[in-house]
């Protein structure tokens, strides 16, 4: 992948993604943002998936499907606003495709990223875009998978499992040198030098 950075646009230093297959149809929708061509974004996107199913244990079931929609802090706020009483942007929002207490269909659910504050959130850290969208995918099909980050012993499994995937892409831990915004609770993907 590129060293490309967020200061530099919206080439997202994309390069072919490592040979994984997967079995999952993953359909990616570019709503809003400078996202750039599909065609260009979806080797990132389904390396990420590949990786957090490979080194992630993860077990997908036949036939599975995924939705990507690649959008805006506006629209990203809206879902944000209805879904989780937050009227504020984020940087990924997941919805499972199956209730908890059910088990994982073949539709694994929806993942939302916005463009505006992941590309903030990559230049703040001095990240590779590329790699903060990578990480984004990663913890949003962790979720989709019932891993959270809602107390703290969760938020330390949830951050090894994500380092561990991303270590099999080549991405240096994003949390090194990182603290949670909140302190604890909060979305563990945004984050602050300490």
């Amino acid at each position: 992948m590129s060293t490309e950075t967020a200061a530099e646009g919206p080439d997202i230093g994309i390069g072919p993604g490592p040979d994984i297959a997967i079995d999952i149809a993953i359909d990616i929708l570019i709503e809003a943002g400078d996202w750039g061509e599909e065609a260009d974004i979806r080797p990132l996107i389904e390396a990420a998936v590949a990786a957090a199913i490979r080194s992630g244990g993860i077990e997908v079931p036949e036939a599975a499907e995924l939705s990507v929609l690649l959008t805006d802090d506006a629209h990203i706020r809206v879902l944000n606003r209805d879904w989780r009483d937050k009227d504020k942007p984020t940087n990924v929002l997941s919805f499972p495709g199956s209730d908890p207490d059910e088990p994982i269909g073949p539709m694994l659910g929806d993942i939302a990223v916005a463009y505006e504050t992941t590309a903030a959130e990559a230049l703040d850290a001095g990240r590779p875009l590329a790699h903060h969208i990578s990480h984004l995918i990663v913890h949003g099909l962790l979720h989709l998978f019932g891993y959270d980050h809602e107390e703290s012993d969760e938020a330390e499994a949830m951050e090894r499992l994500e380092t561990a995937i991303l270590a099999d892409l080549g991405i240096p831990d994003p949390y090194a040198d990182t603290q949670p915004i909140d302190g604890g609770g909060g979305d563990p993907v945004e984050t602050k030098a300490k």
